[in-house]
């Protein structure tokens, strides 16, 4: 007796998704033994009622389609026992009717779960273009560097956070910026793009990596509160030449020959939005050096009170293969040991120097290229 209308379920376009190829095998098993039962224990209608949980059942996973459709195969086997007993009782009469109101109230809380969640999915998405827009792929070559990024959010819904990176060849060299924007949210997202964008036009602008950092400290002083403000690393690499200059961000990692060397600031320096006076730092590169970018959330991730042992297991997770293999290695290591939950969001930006330049050309911005030539 169990009819379910083919068109309502595979809506004729689209083939059914997990949860609605699960909700509804579930409400057909369902009917399936209700139905067997009631054949069993002769023509009297005693467990029609029990039909409505089919519905109900199928909603919790099933597209609203999918339950209309259960909820239609419900009624249709409910009226059938009734029409086929000896007498229709007012009750049997009573629960036919509440199979097709059960049905209705199952369709409707289905259509508004489908539509949270298709607006998830949708949020989802804008999200990782935001993500996109913002935080640009890296590498995997940028001039004599070869670079890759990654970031690893705290939250499964969330792609984006205040954390930040970004690696361009200049006129100047490459210069690279890792930073931790205070907060989270949209307004951490916000002030992020703002010191991108501003980053993105000024590290072609100057020549020292000084005023890279006063630009910047302007730009987030005019767009931030008393209390906000944004940690930061600068990278400079020019002709086998690293210049760093660090606004109260944990210092980069220098990878050479197994060993691994924090390269602290020579003097301490508060972060971006009140007004830092930085000193440089400057290391000779060698070719096969690598250098580790990152963010605080590497070095708050932590087990039962035990912090994430970064630099004891910097080379043998960053030493070997590409750079995008070493980031890799690291995000895996890192997700084991603190169990799949990290308290914040990290950003990873590894380079690896691979010789001085081959040729005198440098990158030179599109919008002075006209002014270049003439």
């Amino acid at each position: 007796m169990s009819v379910v209308p083919t068109r309502l379920l595979q809506s004729g376009r689209r083939p059914l998704s997990p949860g609605s190829r699960a909700g509804l095998g579930a409400a057909l098993v369902l009917l399936a033994i209700v139905s067997a039962v009631e054949v069993a224990d002769g023509r009297e209608v005693h467990y029609v009622a029990l039909l409505a949980a089919a519905p109900v059942l199928a909603a919790a996973l099933a597209s609203w389609l999918v339950v209309l459709g259960v909820g239609v195969a419900a009624t249709l086997v409910s009226v059938g026992f009734a029409l086929v007993a000896p007498k229709v009782s007012l009750d049997t009469s009573v629960n036919v009717v509440a199979v097709a109101l059960v049905t209705a109230l199952a369709v409707a809380v289905a259509w508004v779960r489908q539509r949270q969640a298709e607006r998830i999915v949708e949020l989802t998405k804008l999200a990782s273009v935001a993500q996109q827009a913002v935080l640009r792929p890296l590498g995997p070559q940028v001039g004599t560097l070869s670079v890759a990024g990654r970031y690893i959010s705290s939250t499964a819904t969330a792609e984006i956070g205040g954390d930040l990176y970004e690696a361009i060849d200049t006129p100047y060299g490459v210069r690279m910026i890792i930073g931790d924007v205070r907060g989270k949210g949209l307004d951490a997202v916000r002030l992020a793009s703002i010191v991108l964008g501003s980053y993105r036009h000024v590290a072609y602008e100057r020549a020292d990596l000084r005023a890279v950092v006063a630009d910047l400290d302007r730009a987030v002083a005019r767009n931030v509160g008393d209390e906000d403000f944004v940690t930061a690393a600068l990278v400079e690499e020019r002709g086998g030449t690293l210049t760093i200059v660090n606004c109260g961000h944990p210092p980069p990692l220098l990878l050479r020959r197994g060993a691994v060397i924090p390269l602290e600031p020579p003097a301490p320096a508060p972060p971006l939005g009140f007004m830092p006076v930085v000193r440089p730092r400057v290391e000779r590169l060698e070719p096969g050096d690598r250098l580790l970018l990152f963010t605080d959330g590497l070095g708050e991730a932590r087990r039962d009170g035990e912090f994430f042992p970064t630099a004891d297991r910097a080379w043998r997770l960053l030493g070997h293969g590409t750079v995008a293999d070493g980031l890799a290695s690291l995000e895996t290591a890192l997700v084991e040991w603190v169990h799949g939950r990290l308290d914040d969001d990290i950003a990873l930006v590894l380079m690896e120097y691979v010789g001085a330049r081959t040729s005198a050309a440098v990158a030179v911005p599109s919008w002075e290229v006209g002014a270049a030539e003439s």
